[in-house]
């Protein structure tokens, strides 16, 4: 994710096209995945400890990048970000909740088309099969390593642009700290809504509620320490997975590597 939102603000910046950034935070995430692919479905690594040094990689290659293009500037570089949709802006509350950036938009209206991918398509099927019984898929004829090679590519491209989406849409700039733990809980969301999309989307829902809460309780005045009201999605995100993950039905074949023998 902050691979993707560094590397969509550097080429908006360079070339003021907002969509050109999108497409390249979409490939660097692509080729991320196929790092990760490389890591976990050619050599076997464990998916955590690669996982891991994947993430440490693009984070530290994400700074040193910005620092050898901009260098240090006392005001962070910015560009003209995307801007909210004017839906129905004359309507109470409803235009205000229908005042959207146009990336929120198409996350939406991708869900349903990931749920129709996953489970009305025979990519789909390949791609569950594979993560319950890859031994089983293989014989069938599936080619496992192909097959979660191209999820990991699809999986990288969409966090690439998730993180594009705070440069690009909310920011308009590139600060260090920028995605702040976001990416934990998209994973920590996948576990909660049971790897299924739709679910995805309303436990989406409770964490980006939770933080426009705390948003609003900060203007309280209330004499609590603003981190305490930070912490407050982090916190809900822990409870919501803590409920969820005792009847979570995990992959069968979930952090496994396959070796054809």
């Amino acid at each position: 994710m902050l691979l993707g939102a560094f590397v969509g603000f550097a080429t908006t910046y360079h070339t003021g096209s907002l969509w050109l950034g999108v497409i390249a935070a979409c490939l660097a995430g692509i080729v991320a995945g196929l790092l990760m692919a490389l890591m976990t479905v050619y050599i076997g690594v464990n998916q955590h400890v690669s996982g891991l040094g994947i993430t440490l990689f693009c984070t530290g290659l994400s700074y040193y990048a910005f620092r050898v293009i901009f260098g240090t500037p006392s005001n962070p570089p910015q560009i003209q970000p995307f801007g909210q949709a004017d839906i129905l802006s004359n309507v109470p509350v409803l235009g205000q909740i229908l005042n959207q950036y146009p990336l929120t938009y198409y996350a939406i209206l991708l869900i349903p088309v990931v749920w129709w991918v996953l489970y009305r398509t025979n990519f789909g099927l390949k791609i569950r099969a594979v993560g319950e019984n890859p031994e089983a898929a293989d014989a069938a004829g599936i080619n496992v390593y192909g097959v979660r090679t191209v999820a990991l590519m699809i999986a990288g491209g969409f966090m690439g642009i998730g993180g594009a989406f705070l440069t690009l849409s909310t920011l308009g700039f590139f600060t260090f700290d920028l995605i702040a733990g976001r990416g934990w809980v998209c994973i920590a969301l996948v576990i909660f809504a049971n790897w299924n999309p739709i679910r995805v989307l309303w436990g989406s829902f409770i964490f980006a509620g939770v933080s426009a809460l705390q948003l609003r309780l900060q203007l309280t005045g209330v004499n609590i320490p603003y981190e305490l009201f930070l912490s407050l999605p982090y916190i809900a995100t822990i409870v919501a997975l803590t409920i969820a993950n005792r009847n979570a039905a995990y992959p069968a074949a979930l952090l496994k590597p396959y070796k054809r023998e």
